[in-house]
């Protein structure tokens, strides 16, 4: 419980983010196999509205490890929680070599102690970054107007129509 404290106090009213990280194993679709929750490439494509071809890709670059049944992927439920966590992070702006190595720190054996700072350092880093980009987008915003206003005056001198 403590980790969902330290993520719930960076972010409180993402109920999304948290949810991802509080229900790592939770489910939904999928149909049970030998008494494991088991998804095939469709039920994850539909699910998470992306292609077949994004999770073959992600396979590709060992984010995901399906089984194989002869020709058919079978997805556990650690794996459509690491896809979660891909999504979420490229949503966020993290490439997928970044989301890869944090979510590789899952098997040391330490309870995810290591996975969860580690990440949570990650996070707060990319959060200044985001707010830096914010900053700069919000004072490129502001010459704009300002410039915009300058050019709707001038137009204005010379009676020219403003659209």
């Amino acid at each position: 419980m403590g980790h969902l404290q330290a993520i719930e106090a960076v972010s409180p009213s993402d109920t999304h983010s948290r949810d991802l990280w509080a229900e790592f194993d939770n489910h939904t679709g999928g149909s049970e196999r030998g008494g494991q929750q088991i998804f095939t490439i469709r039920d994850l494509a539909r699910e998470f509205g992306v292609t077949a071809r994004t999770l073959r890709f992600y396979e590709e670059k060992e984010l995901l490890s399906p089984r194989r049944q002869g020709q058919e992927r079978l997805y556990s439920r650690r794996d459509r929680a690491r896809l979660k966590l891909v999504l979420m992070g490229k949503r966020v702006g993290f490439s997928l070599e970044e989301i890869r190595s944090m979510l590789d720190l899952y098997d040391l054996g330490d309870g995810r102690v290591t996975q969860l700072k580690v990440s949570y350092t990650r996070f707060n880093e990319r959060i200044e970054r985001l707010k830096q980009q914010r900053d700069e987008i919000d004072e490129a915003i502001a010459a704009m107007q300002r410039a915009s206003k300058s050019l709707a005056e001038m137009l204005k001198e010379r009676g020219a129509a403003v659209a």
